[in-house]
């Protein structure tokens, strides 16, 4: 299924991974089973982002799609 390539927006991939000046990001926890767990890390390898990284893209990228929809 995510063997078509496919491109993470660079820009969204630095805002996951960057500080918002004196924010800092809080752990949270999120129970994912193994399979989903595998299929991230396989994804962001792909990418070559940590796979952390890779949910927070797509954490902020729902996020932001909610907004516009509301």
């Amino acid at each position: 299924e995510y063997d078509r390539p496919f491109e993470l927006d660079s820009d969204k991939i630095l805002a996951a991974m960057r500080r918002h000046g004196e924010s800092r990001k809080k752990p949270t926890s999120v129970a994912l089973d193994e399979t989903t767990i595998q299929e991230l890390k396989k994804l962001a390898a792909k990418q070559g982002i940590p796979y952390q990284v890779l949910i927070r893209v797509f954490i902020l990228d729902g996020l932001d799609r909610m907004k516009k929809a509301a």
